[in-house]
């Protein structure tokens, strides 16, 4: 680079290129199919718009695998049919915006451009430390974000009720008719001989 900069020292940054220019004779060396061969759906005008995973027509390869089994429950997040998205905000944000003593909400949180809606749920996150007091109230907390936030003295407020932690049920499994009927029938006395053979003299 020169000292000064002036209109005689002026230079383009890089080389200019040409465009290429397609359809322009059999000289140009991209001339009659312009670089797209002979027919086809490539060949033809819009055919590079085509959304990803479109194979022309045929089953997709997403669609032809198996499905692996998942969380598919209304909480699963962000999996399932039942999708749900939230908006995460640190403690360390809380720390470094608010005062001590203040009521923090989802519309605060917004004025203060920490949140972009107060349409979407908003989940506490754990990241960074805390120490001032501070009440809460979020969609949704993490287990280090509650746990900080009250060990500061604050407190918080579940928008939408804490939630009940689910209990696994236990399967009872049948017990097997075969082997039940096979033991009953192991377990019944067998005639002994002699009271057979009385029988058959009184009869």
């Amino acid at each position: 680079m020169p000292s000064e900069l002036n209109l005689s020292t002026l230079k383009p940054a890089q080389k200019r290129r040409d465009r290429k220019r397609v359809g322009r004779g059999l000289g140009s060396g991209k001339g009659r199919y312009a670089g797209r061969g002979i027919k086809g759906q490539k060949s033809r005008a819009g055919s590079h718009k085509m959304r990803a995973g479109f194979e022309g027509g045929q089953m997709p390869i997403y669609m032809r695998l198996g499905k692996q089994r998942g969380s598919t429950s209304k909480d699963a997040m962000p999996i399932g049919p039942f999708r749900t998205v939230s908006q995460g905000v640190n403690v360390r944000d809380l720390e470094r915006v608010f005062d001590a003593g203040t009521e923090v909400t989802p519309e605060l949180l917004k004025s203060k451009r920490l949140i972009r809606s107060t349409r979407v749920d908003v989940k506490i996150l754990g990241q960074g430390d805390l120490t001032k007091k501070l009440a809460v109230s979020a969609h949704n907390f993490s287990k280090s974000a509650r746990e900080k936030i009250e060990s500061a003295g604050g407190s918080i407020v579940w928008l939408r009720g804490e939630p009940v932690p689910k209990v696994k049920k236990e399967r009872k499994r049948p017990a097997p008719v075969a082997e039940e009927a096979d033991e009953e029938t192991e377990a019944a006395p067998e005639p002994e001989p002699e009271a057979e053979a009385a029988e058959e003299a009184e009869a």
